[in-house]
């Protein structure tokens, strides 16, 4: 079973799918999966997306590139805590390295898919393609194609980027492993699945379904059923990605005086215990900044020891068809558990909706908004008419796209998807630029 959630095997084409038997005595086949994601352009260029914070000014708080990274510091200790515990429990072969270079890897791609401007460019897009329906450049689109756009979600962007985009363009992408693409996804359905189900979370596109299902298929994760289950260690992913965001969203907000020390009070009081937030809090040597980023360590090491815990209790329900929803929902620790929902509720009520972020989210609307209107209605024209015919503006707004413009093809789907990875594909800052070109304010 484990042989085969740890498959070292790689997609090149459907019928080109080869394990990866190429391994120096340093470095393995996963070991290769962290070179390629870290040094892509996908990754580079989360350094310039919002994490929070749109366009922040102070350059103390997270982006989509240092909230990976911290992710996956996190996701490679309980990667290799797992690791040990699966040699010990199931195969004496595993290499506990192996399993910690997996989840590192997963951690560092988890949001390599998301739009500028975070998930408020996410809701943008899927409102415009609500918004436009009915229009004559969408109305031909299938109910799943639509599905697609209307739901958009970085989740599925994530795969697609790793296993079709990056590197080599629709054969096989970065060709990272089958257990780290497993242990990337953490809805293993599409987007119709969601909207049937009420769902809000997917992690495949029609377009990239047979690769989907190839790589779940080989790791032995179909059910009964004939859905799919999640692979074991993504929980652990999705792990490390709740204890950081739910902890570090908190400091940059305080970075930015948007809540204050006492707000947390209660939280590092559930997390580290009352006596030590206390003896921290009360120490007049260090800044609020400095006090809550020892807390935050604290809580972080408290969070990633209780969730190991709860992954070997629940090991045998991970891989059974019956599959908890996450680790922090199975948390026993009932002081730990309500520490990290409270973060959570914490940046709902306080910091997703602080004045300046709305501000800079509807800013953002009308970038991504202009946008769409444009390269759509451009690759619109391209699907109808001779690529001679097509109108001066709209020649030059293709062109703009370099090598993400749209094919001309009869499949009109395949076409405003490569629309789609170009506009996620930018940086904030970038949008920004081409929106103003767009609109003649460049």
């Amino acid at each position: 079973m484990w042989q085969k959630l740890l498959s070292k095997s790689r997609y090149y084409a459907l019928d080109n799918i080869k394990k990866d038997d190429n391994e120096e005595y340093y470095r393995s086949s996963f070991h290769k999966d962290y070179d390629r994601l870290i040094f892509s352009n996908s990754f580079r260029r989360l350094s310039k997306k919002t994490q929070v914070h749109p366009l922040s000014k102070n350059d103390h708080v997270h982006n989509r590139l240092t909230h990976s990274l911290e992710v996956a510091s996190v996701g490679r200790s309980l990667g290799l805590r797992a690791g040990e515990l699966l040699k010990q429990k199931y195969d004496p072969s595993i290499n506990p390295y192996d399993v910690a270079y997996i989840i590192q890897t997963a951690c560092l791609a988890h949001d390599i898919g998301n739009p500028p401007f975070g998930h408020a460019g996410e809701e943008v897009i899927k409102e415009w393609f609500k918004k436009n329906e009915d229009q004559d450049f969408l109305n031909t689109l299938s109910a799943k194609h639509r599905a697609d756009f209307q739901n958009l979600d970085g989740n599925a962007q994530s795969f697609r980027i790793v296993s079709q985009l990056e590197n080599h363009l629709f054969s096989g992408g970065m060709h990272l492993t089958f257990a780290t693409l497993g242990t990337l996804i953490k809805y293993p359905y599409s987007s119709s699945h969601c909207v049937a189900k009420g769902k809000a979370k997917f992690n495949f596109f029609q377009s990239d379904k047979v690769i989907f299902q190839c790589v779940f298929d080989e790791l032995g994760l179909r059910s009964d059923t004939g859905t799919y289950r999640r692979h074991p260690l993504s929980y652990l992913m999705e792990a490390a990605d709740d204890i950081c965001y739910g902890l570090l969203d908190l400091q940059d907000a305080l970075e930015l005086k948007i809540i204050t020390l006492s707000d947390m009070e209660n939280i590092f009081s559930s997390l580290c215990g009352r006596a030590i937030t206390e003896d921290v809090f009360k120490n007049n040597q260090g800044s609020d900044i400095q006090k809550v980023s020892k807390l935050v360590a604290m809580a972080i090491n408290k969070l990633a020891l209780h969730t190991m815990t709860v992954f070997e209790e629940n090991l045998e329900a991970l891989l059974s068809d019956d599959q908890p929803k996450d680790l922090i929902d199975c948390f026993t620790n009932e002081a730990l558990k309500k520490g990290i929902i409270d973060a959570k509720k914490l940046g709902v009520n306080k910091i997703f909706n602080e004045s300046r972020k709305i501000e800079l989210e509807l800013g953002a609307y009308n970038i991504i908004e202009t946008v769409l209107d444009n390269l759509i209605r451009a690759t619109y024209e391209l699907h109808q008419k001779d690529e001679h015919s097509l109108s001066f503006r709209n020649k030059r707004i293709l062109k703009l796209m370099a090598n993400d413009r749209p094919q001309k093809s009869g499949d009109l789907y395949s076409m405003y998807q490569r629309v789609v990875d170009y506009l996620v594909g930018m940086t904030d800052n970038h949008a920004k630029y081409i929106a103003k070109q767009l609109n003649g304010m460049g």
